[in-house]
């Protein structure tokens, strides 16, 4: 017989002694939770050694509540809510606090201070009194402001004919024990609250109430959980030391992601070897979070006991866009976002949606429109496919108008008016956590119907936002041996195997939430809840855990950022007693082998190797542009990503001016100034510069009427007018005219043709030269140039139009130089386009092309996270 079954055996006995079988409908046992209902009735069976047993009435004590009925109506917490922040909103003192979240922390202390109503001061003046005694500090006013308000407050949300849930609770208790008849048996595993105690000695007063309490059972020593194991009762043998290290492991991890792969690695090991009841006892629930996508990688889906709030689920996210959409003016960002929504528009077809999406984004990244949904109809009049979402999308933001104050219930029922018109309803029917959304959504319009108050739409989104952040999802579509659960609801369970996830000392104990009201010292006074009674409370569920569960593994990380971890002290106690009688600290050993294997195995893998793809001929373009030939001399995968997968990455909706902006306006700037002055040579100076200043300025007038730091780049511009006027005398006096400029070719090469534009061709008699503009410094272009053929811009501008005579002209900080290569320029544009021949031949051949490009190209390379260079 297994230690965790004794106890459920003594519990049947002993009541079996008391109301012998086969009927025992006439007693009841209060249970911390029903799965214990199966075990006990298990041990009953057993210790009757009966055919059949009528089995007694097993429930936990808040189920059995529920089943009173009260006169008084009972007050929703969302009515109860709206009722306090109106009053916090009367009192001038809170103007720039966060009153929701006062709200939800006041209502929460209400609760306790109902719950501790016998044994509180009963007015105003001597509930101010002991809180002053307990600040030990009696002249302090706003302690004294701070304990009236409270119990002002508390008091005046005790008025009315409803009933609070914390009210409603003590009733139902009340009227449970004055109707006591029944013989009551619990069991329980940690301290009860106040009001639940008394509960019991009100009904011990009637009727014979017995309390197996676990921690009397297990003699409440610190020291016995981990030495039960070395004794068993008088029928069993003693186990060994052995059989003990076998029960109870620790696993230290060095990081997040080492914990939970070593608690996945665990489980499986653990379903391999049959077991098929496992909770995962999540302390840390960002561990949980990897260890939940591990898992499912490894195909093992997990069940939830302890669920996830609505804020963190992607149903919600959608009303979050939608808003977040609406308050922006719809901000192109959360425009996009929005409609790339799963849930948005759900009555048309997956293929419609996307394809409205696609060019919605591509007019606003190729227009560069960035806020306001007039704007963006205006720009897709001529694109029929998003007449109707856009049209929609004006009809559902009517629905929500901010500039008028609303009730809570009419903003969310033009919240779901608004939903419906978008069609997200219907997205969100077809999955189970949107269904509970939308249901949440109608009880809270329909229970906030009574609710006088006004609100702007910001308090309205505030209040949405902490409803979704405190209303709990629970996926009950899984069925999986393996389960997330936490401490209190292990209450007397009996698990296969246990998790004890992120067990550090931050952790476990975790920290209580008490708010900014009132410290323990006050809440001592008080008789309230403090710290310690929730660290209590937890250590006591921690030790009834491994008092009833004979496989049990602990994890934690035992340093985080550079930092050392302590494990949880009340673990460490544990393991510091076991250690000290059998020199053992009950490491995992195994795990860590198995990691490592892991590693090992993965390094080995042959896909962790440089990618070198090839295609077929017909995927080999005919046709490249400069830009392109750079990208497959700097790095051939690149070329390959981003011309032949098409990966090139989307425009960004210019909102503010970048340096490439700047360097195109100096290219427009410099091209309307030569062609109205082909020579600056016998012009009055002065006068050049003033028009070239006239054309700077009418360049960059669209700019400076939306964008105020267009003016700091026109000043850096004007700041290069006289020098670039210097240079240009400079080159005409060498002979040099300008001929023309932003001229476009396509050269014919043997297997491909190479496109592109020049800035601008001087002419000398039959002599040519190509230049190009850079708002760069001169070393920077000298670095370029610096390898014969590495960067292949001037050479194909010099085969393209036969020049003798190629250079950048760099333009930066009132400085204007040229810049050209040390070779010939004629024979290096020879040689470019032989290579570039050679190269498309090649590809058409099927060669690889390597990621091989240098730090320098790989530093700005937005195909990085394709080549995972990082990975190799």
């Amino acid at each position: 017989m297994s230690i965790p079954n004794v106890y459920f055996d003594r519990i049947a006995q002993r009541i079996l002694a008391a109301h012998p079988a086969p009927d025992l409908r006439g007693i009841i046992v209060l249970l911390p939770n029903l799965h214990v209902a199966q075990i006990l009735a298990q041990a009953l069976l057993r210790a009757a050694q009966a055919p059949a047993l009528l089995l007694p009435q097993m429930v936990t004590l808040n189920e059995w509540a529920q089943s009173i009925q009260l006169d008084a109506p009972i007050a929703s917490e969302s009515a109860r809510s709206a009722l306090l922040y109106q009053e916090l909103r009367k009192r001038p003192w809170f103007e720039n606090a966060d009153l929701w979240s006062m709200t939800q922390e006041l209502l929460q202390l209400f609760d306790e201070l109902t719950f501790a109503l016998d044994s509180l001061p009963q007015d105003e003046e001597a509930f101010a009194a002991a809180v002053a005694r307990a600040y030990a500090s009696r002249q302090n006013a706003t302690l004294q402001l701070e304990a009236r308000l409270v119990f002002e407050l508390w008091h005046a949300m005790q008025q009315g004919e409803e009933l609070d849930a914390a009210r409603a609770y003590q009733q139902r208790l009340a009227k449970l024990a004055a109707q006591a008849e029944s013989p009551l048996y619990v069991l329980m595993a940690s301290e009860w609250p106040a009001v639940e105690k008394k509960f019991l000695e009100e009904y011990e007063q009637r009727v014979m109430v017995k309390v197996f309490d676990l921690r009397e059972m297990t003699e409440g020593s610190l020291t016995l959980t981990l030495s039960q194991w070395e004794r068993e009762l008088s029928a069993s043998p003693r186990p060994t030391g052995e059989e003990v290290r076998a029960s109870f492991k620790f696993f230290a991890a060095t990081s997040l992601e080492q914990e939970a792969r070593a608690a996945a690695m665990q489980v499986r090991l653990w379903l391999q070897q049959g077991k098929q009841n496992i909770a995962i006892v999540a302390q840390d629930r960002v561990v949980a979070r990897r260890l939940r996508a591990l898992l499912e990688r490894a195909e093992i889906w997990v069940a939830d006991e302890t669920g996830w709030t609505f804020a963190t689920l992607s149903v919600s996210t959608v009303l979050d866009r939608w808003l977040t959409a609406l308050q922006s003016d719809f901000y192109h960002h959360d425009l996009l976002d929005l409609l790339k929504s799963p849930f948005i528009f759900a009555d048309m077809s997956a293929g419609e949606r996307k394809s409205a999406v696609y060019h919605l984004e591509q007019l606003l990244r190729q227009q560069s429109v960035v806020v306001g949904l007039e704007a963006f109809s205006t720009l897709a009049a001529q694109v029929p496919i998003l007449h109707a979402p856009l049209a929609r999308l004006r009809q559902a933001a009517a629905l929500l108008e901010q500039g008028k104050k609303k009730s809570l219930s009419e903003w969310l029922a033009a919240l779901r008016e608004s939903l419906h018109v978008l069609s997200v309803d219907e997205g969100l029917q077809k999955d189970e956590a949107g269904q509970q959304l939308l249901h949440a959504l109608e009880t809270w319009q329909q229970e906030l119907a009574r609710d006088v108050g006004r609100y702007k739409f910001n308090e309205w989104r505030r209040w949405l936002a902490q409803q979704l952040d405190t209303q709990t999802y629970r996926d009950s579509s899984v069925n999986s041996p393996v389960r997330f659960t936490h401490l209190a609801a292990t209450r007397w369970r009996i698990f296969d195997a246990v998790l004890l996830l992120g067990c550090d000392a931050e952790h476990l104990p975790s920290a209580a939430n008490g708010g900014r009201w009132f410290n323990d010292a006050v809440r001592s006074v008080l008789n309230l809840p403090t710290r310690a009674t929730h660290a209590l409370r937890q250590r006591d569920d921690l030790y009834g855990v491994l008092a009833l569960n004979d496989c049990v593994l602990a994890t934690w990380q035992r340093d985080k950022n550079g930092e050392a971890r302590m494990l949880s002290p009340y673990l460490q106690m544990l393991r510091d007693d076991f250690e000290q009688v059998h020199g053992d600290d009950l490491t995992e050993q195994n795990l860590q082998a198995y990691l490592a294997a892991e590693d090992a195995q993965r390094i080995s893998l042959p896909a962790s190797t440089q990618p070198s793809p090839s295609v077929a001929t017909p995927a080999v373009p005919v046709s490249v542009s400069i830009s392109a030939y750079n990208s497959l001399v700097a790095c051939p995968y690149q070329f390959y990503a981003r011309y032949i997968l098409r990966l090139n990455p989307l425009d960004e909706v210019q909102e503010d001016i970048e340096k490439r902006d700047f360097g195109e306006r100096v290219h427009e700037i410099l091209q309307r100034f030569h062609e109205q002055y082909a020579a600056v040579s016998g012009h009055d100076m002065l006068e050049m510069e003033a028009a070239l200043r006239r054309i700077s300025a009418d360049v960059f007038d669209d700019l400076l009427q939306h964008d105020f730091a267009a003016r700091a780049w026109l000043a850096r511009w004007d700041q290069s007018l006289s020098a670039y006027l210097a240079w240009q005398l400079e080159g005409e006096a060498e002979g040099w005219r300008y001929a023309e400029a932003e001229t476009k070719f396509d050269w014919p090469l043997e297997g491909v043709n190479l496109r592109g534009r020049i800035d601008r061709l001087d002419v000398r008699g039959d002599e040519k030269r190509v230049l190009d503009y850079k708002t760069q410094s001169d070393i920077v272009l000298r670095n370029k140039l610096k390898e014969p053929g590495e960067d292949v811009q001037l050479a194909c501008y010099a085969y393209a139009h036969e020049a003798a005579d190629v250079a950048f002209v760099s333009i930066e900080s009132g400085k204007v130089k040229s810049v050209a290569p040390k070779e010939d320029a004629s024979l290096l544009a020879q040689l470019n386009v032989e290579r570039l021949e050679q190269l498309m031949s090649a590809l058409r051949e099927g060669a690889g092309m390597p990621a091989n490009g240098i730090a320098a190209v790989c530093a700005y390379c937005e195909v990085r996270g394709v080549c995972r260079k990082g990975e190799w």
